[in-house]
């Protein structure tokens, strides 16, 4: 009986880390930062940025909150409009993150569309018209080196 027990929480241990992996929610969020959310609610799932940086840019006013392989932007200072990620450990449910090969890319994500090549290209799932939702994956030397979800600003 006790194995049984061992066996049933080895199982939803992994069962819980298999869904934390996939935290890129395709035009939704990465790592639980989602679009809309507020500056309040990123410092309560992120933490304290390591820097914070307030500018202007041909939009208006924006702040950037920087962690550790995360950028989150604040167009007009108000609500995420931007989430950067570099960290290899978010991925999308289909396993697809920053170290996927272009080939990867191609193949396990629907309505993608590519750009350039695996050298120096980009793949995106959306409409790159302002407003719009997109998720973009950037590639370098052949695998994503970060991956964005957005709204188009322009």
């Amino acid at each position: 009986m006790k194995i049984l027990g061992v066996v049933v929480v080895v199982t939803c241990a992994l069962a819980f880390a298999g869904s934390a992996a996939a935290s890129i929610v395709l035009g939704r969020s990465i790592a639980g930062v989602t679009l809309g959310m507020s500056q309040a609610q990123v410092r309560g799932k992120l933490g304290k940025p390591v820097k914070v940086v307030h500018a202007k840019n041909e939009f208006g006013s924006y702040t950037e909150f920087r962690y550790a392989g995360y950028v989150v932007d604040f167009q007009q200072n108000a609500t995420v409009t931007g989430i950067i990620t570099t960290i290899a450990r978010d991925r999308t449910p289909a396993g697809i993150g920053v170290g996927s090969l272009w080939s990867q890319v191609r193949s396990k994500v629907s309505h993608v569309s590519c750009q350039g090549n695996a050298t120096l290209g980009d793949c995106h799932v959306g409409q790159l018209l302002p407003g719009r939702r997109v998720t973009d994956f950037f590639f370098k030397n052949g695998k994503v080196n970060r991956v964005t979800v957005g709204f188009v600003l322009d």
